[in-house]
């Protein structure tokens, strides 16, 4: 089987800040901005890996979302528990240090985890947990 990871799904609950941080805070090109009944999806993802994108999506806009899901959704990105990523860096400190400046929200600062790994997490304008690991 040939498998890849080609997109995934974060919610965003401001398109503009959404994009200004990961267009300008990560530096990340944007592949598509997409409208659609007053609601925004925003494909961005790393230069040098075009078969590999973040969607960021309008939270609850599927359909079949009931209003009770979509408050519970809200609720979950307010206190930052609802999307999450992982990404990777040559350079964590550099990486640290940039986005510490560009004011983000930062969960830890760059740690040795017991499970082998040194990483830092922030949040990105929607509440979503970004994890930064060193890449070997």
């Amino acid at each position: 089987m040939d498998i890849t990871i080609y997109a995934s799904f974060l919610p965003h609950n401001d398109p503009d800040a959404a994009l200004a941080f990961y267009r300008d805070t990560l530096g990340f090109e944007v592949r598509m901005d997409v409208g659609y009944a007053g609601m925004r999806w925003i494909t961005v993802g790393p230069a040098d890996q075009p078969g590999t994108s973040i969607v960021l999506t309008p939270p609850g806009a599927d359909p079949g979302i009931t209003d009770d899901e979509r408050r519970t959704i809200t609720e979950m990105m307010a206190k930052g528990t609802y999307g999450a990523i992982l990404l990777a860096t040559k350079d964590l400190d550099g990486t640290f240090e940039r986005l510490q400046a560009s004011d983000v929200e930062v969960v830890q600062e760059p740690t040795e985890q017991p499970y082998g790994v040194r990483d830092c997490a922030v949040r990105d304008p929607s509440g979503n947990l970004i994890r930064i690991q060193q890449r070997g």
